[in-house]
Formats: C-alpha cells, structure tokens, sequence
C-alpha cells in the first residue's frame, strides 16, 4: 500500500462527497486507501458513504472525537507506507497525490509535505509557516497584529518566496498534510492535548526536534474551502484556539512564558469585549456586537478559570 489518506468529517457530507469523488479521480495509479473518520454526523455522511463510496473504510463514531482523536483512530489502521491527513473540505487537484508521494519517495530525509493551496475562489490560501515564536504568539491572529513589524510577519507567513515556489518551511497546515510512516512510526500520533488548532504544527515541531525536514511543494495543487466543520461552533472554536495556542507556546517556549501569554490573550478578549459591547449599546449593528460579546466573555471566562 502507497498511501492511506485519513479524513475526519463531521456534518460535512456534500463537501465530503466532492472529495472522495476528486482522490478516486485523480488517484493516478496510486495503491491506496481511503479512511473516513466520521465523529456522529447528524446529516446522513455514513450511510451517503457506504453508499456511494463502498471502497472507504468507515469509521462511524458514537460521539464526536474532535479532529486530532479522529485522526489518530485513521492512523492507528493505516497501512500505506505513507500518511495523508485531508480535510473533508478539500478537493484532490491533478497530480496532488502523485506529486508527494514521489517526493517523499525520492528524498528519503524529508518526513513530511504539504502543498501549494488555492481557496474556492481560485485565489492562495497561505498554508506554509516557520514555526512561531513568542512574539508571534502575542501579535498574530490577535489584535495586536496590525502592530506587528512586517518583515516579522512576512518570515512567520514565508510570503517573499513566490507562491507556487517549493522550498522547505517549518509546517504545512493540517487540511493536506502527507507524512511518511516513519515519522508516524518514531513520534506517535497527534497530540490529543490538542482538541483543534496546533495539532499540526506540534506534529511538525516534534518531527523536526526527531531530525526530520519539511517540504512545501509548489507544483501541486489542493483546493481548501476552510473552516466548514469548525463554523459550526463559533464559541468553541475561539476557546479552543486559545487553549491550543498557550498549551503549544507553553511547551516549547516555557511556562513562564504561556503565563504571559494567558495574561495578555485575556486582557486583549477582556478590551475587546467592552469595545464591543459599548458599540452595540450605541446602537451599531447591535445584534452582531452582543453575540461577540457573548464569545469573548466565555473565551475571558475560560481564560481566567479555566486549565490550558
């Protein structure tokens, strides 16, 4: 068996249907298998697969196990000798499959490659990273951004390179991310520490910590439409994040530091929340005001009793 490509799907059955549909299209020759994950959907994607798609090896679950379990449960019973972990909401582009397969094949010293990534409307979706440091951890995807120094962030991003450039980067993100079964084999699965959010790029730190390499391939291609499981759960999905960003930053940079890093996340959701709700109380789309505020403050609630 080449590749085992494991997808976690939760309520994502048309989007899952379209890309199963793609890697049976464009398997290229490829020996491979495909398992589905699926954490108790509640629109019909178990029985729509078994159905349409009685090649997968479906994995129904009684619960929803959250990305990083699901994933580690495809893990667990693959057997290609390389690992693709895709999201559901992702569409197999030409040669995509191919393409990594024969890269890790041909350089035995990288364990894992990602690929250049288009976003529905044609456009680039930035999937390529240095792994970050503290002070990207305070400035980026806060609101302390717009303030971070350029060259800072176009290091994180790796923006200078064009975009279809291959080049080797710290981590590629999770949606289309192909690991050889070594490196599954040395450091384990994804950390379940990590419900959702920098599952990937602790994957990454600990296959490189291990001395394995990272490649971004420029020249294939998957299409991500993003974020269709996770908008399901706005309120979550912001704790989460959280949560996964001070635990990853705690354990690599220092608990002293993730102290830190609690401290001004919560004080950053606390500001923003007052923010928020004294627009909303002047009247200014009201409805959309409160309901972030009411995201906030359970994000600021989490922050100050809650354990990351």
């Amino acid at each position: 068996m080449e590749l085992s490509i494991i997808i976690v799907s939760w309520n994502t059955r048309e989007l899952l249907d379209a890309c199963l549909a793609s890697i049976y299209a464009h398997q290229d020759g490829l020996t491979l298998e495909v398992i589905v994950v699926d954490s108790a959907s509640g629109d019909g994607t178990v029985e729509h697969v078994r159905q349409h798609f009685p090649q997968v090896r479906l994995l129904p679950q009684s619960s929803n196990v959250g990305f990083t379990r699901g994933n580690n449960l495809g893990l667990a019973i693959a057997e290609g000798r390389h690992l693709l972990l895709l999201n559901p909401d992702t569409v197999v582009q030409d040669g995509l499959l191919l393409g990594m397969v024969r890269f890790l094949d041909e350089h035995p010293e990288y364990g894992i490659v990602g690929p250049y990534t288009i976003n529905t409307d044609g456009s680039t979706q930035s999937s390529r990273r240095h792994f970050p440091n503290r002070a990207i951890a305070i400035l980026e995807s806060t609101w302390l951004q717009p303030l971070a120094p350029l060259s800072l962030l176009a290091w994180y991003y790796i923006t200078e390179p064009p975009d279809r450039a291959t080049l080797d980067v710290d981590w590629v993100q999770g949606h289309a991310l192909m690991a050889r079964r070594k490196v599954y084999e040395q450091i384990g699965g994804l950390d379940t520490q990590f419900v959702m959010y920098f599952e990937e790029v602790d994957w990454c730190k600990r296959a490189h910590l291990a001395g394995w390499k990272a490649k971004f391939l420029g020249d294939v291609t998957v299409l991500h439409h993003g974020g269709k499981s996770s908008d399901q759960v706005t309120q979550f999905k912001h704790i989460q994040y959280t949560r996964s960003k001070i635990l990853y930053h705690r354990r690599y940079h220092g608990a002293w530091f993730g102290e830190v890093l609690r401290v001004i996340l919560a004080s950053l959701y606390a500001w923003q929340g007052l923010r928020e709700a004294s627009l909303a109380t002047l009247g200014h789309k009201s409805a959309m005001r409160w309901e972030r505020v009411r995201v906030y403050r359970a994000v600021l609630r989490f922050l100050m009793v809650g354990q990351a």
